[in-house]
């Protein structure tokens, strides 16, 4: 560009805000909206008075405005030629995440997407399409320990749901493969008991149909999951879990010792589904743990099941008698004198806030009472 400055030269001689917008106008043609922001930006300090060239933060609220403004622009400039990346910072800057989501959910995996997959999950910005791009871009095994190692909120059971289903159409189609390869047609149902159903030949010492490290990573997440279908994926998957041999039948912390098992009685629980046992294995659970030992893990998800399952009462109970409440680990529950408000139990409420001491809830009780 050093051509232009010729050009420059005629322009200032118009004034400062003719050279300024002489050099916008060469920027924006050139495309290089980087350099466009920033003389966008001295542009507004030269209308407003202030430095041209900035050495400190300016709280002129003026200019702050300017700044946003000018900044969304580069970023949709940025945005409309297709470059997420570089549209991001100006969008982070100035907090507004929706038009980069928006952009993002458009895309279709292809090769060089890292640093968009990058903006999208481990910053937060569309965490679902970023682990979808995960997935489509790098397999089932780096989305599962991206997805272990961030803290995702955002769209979360949306997040468990798609790993789910991934990890379940891949079971279903290995099965079905082996299933073709062995009675030479290929089976039509996507249900994996009903691929079981009949074959006991699929499970031989050492057979198995999908990595079983993702298997285990994959069923703990049911106790998050609300949503019926998804919990009938956990179902199935904990059912096919069942049946591999002992070589992979890795146990966990109680009440998931057994994990199939566990994680399905979980499942099937919160489907509503003969509720009774599946809640009866819990108590088990429950009752027979050695807090010295196991803590009061096996406790608390008894009683977070019960509080997914609408009854509070139980939890309640559950509660007083399995959980350290004033411990500062496990499994987040709710504490007895938030059951005993979801309960309706506010005389049991004023006698617990008495116990403790506690002149506030106790207040409350009386009140409520």
């Amino acid at each position: 560009m050093t051509d232009l400055f010729p050009s420059l030269d005629r322009a200032l001689e118009s004034g400062g805000a003719a050279g300024l917008d002489f050099l916008i106008e060469q920027f924006l043609e050139s495309k290089d909206y980087g350099l466009a922001f920033e003389a966008r930006l001295m542009k507004k300090r030269f209308e407003l008075g202030l430095p041209l060239l900035q050495t400190d933060a300016l709280e002129d609220a003026a200019y702050q405005a300017g700044v946003v403004e000018v900044a969304r622009d580069t970023g949709n400039l940025f945005l409309s030629a297709g470059n997420i990346e570089r549209a991001w910072p100006y969008f982070r800057a100035i907090s507004e995440t929706a038009p980069v989501a928006c952009a993002i959910q458009e895309l279709q995996p292809r090769e060089d997407l890292d640093g968009v997959i990058n903006i999208a999950f481990q910053e937060g910005v569309h965490p679902l399409k970023g682990l979808e791009l995960i997935i489509a871009n790098h397999g089932m095994c780096r989305a599962l320990t991206a997805f272990g190692m961030t803290a995702v909120t955002k769209d979360r059971d949306k997040c468990i749901a798609l790993l789910t289903t991934a990890l379940h159409r891949e079971v279903v189609q290995r099965m079905r493969g082996v299933i073709e390869a062995q009675e030479g047609t290929a089976p039509a149902s996507d249900s994996l008991p009903e691929l079981m159903a009949g074959r006991d030949w699929l499970f031989g010492e050492w057979d198995y149909y999908v990595d079983t490290s993702h298997l285990l990573t994959i069923v703990p997440y049911c106790v998050e999951v609300a949503d019926p279908t998804v919990l009938k994926l956990f179902h199935e998957l904990c059912e096919y879990g069942k049946h591999l041999s002992p070589h992979f039948q890795t146990p966990g912390m109680p009440p998931f010792e057994k994990q199939f098992e566990a994680y399905g009685h979980y499942a099937d629980a919160l489907l509503g589904e003969d509720v009774e046992p599946h809640l009866e294995y819990f108590r088990a659970q429950a009752a027979a743990a050695d807090p010295e030992t196991v803590g009061d893990g096996p406790g608390r998800f008894l009683v977070k099941l019960l509080v997914a399952l609408g009854r509070q009462q139980e939890a309640l109970d559950g509660l007083l008698e399995y959980v350290f409440e004033d411990a500062p680990y496990g499994v987040p529950v709710p504490s007895a004198l938030q059951l005993c408000y979801r309960a309706g139990e506010f005389g049991r409420l004023t006698e617990i806030a008495k116990e403790r001491g506690d002149l506030l809830s106790y207040a409350a009780g009386r009140m409520l009472s």
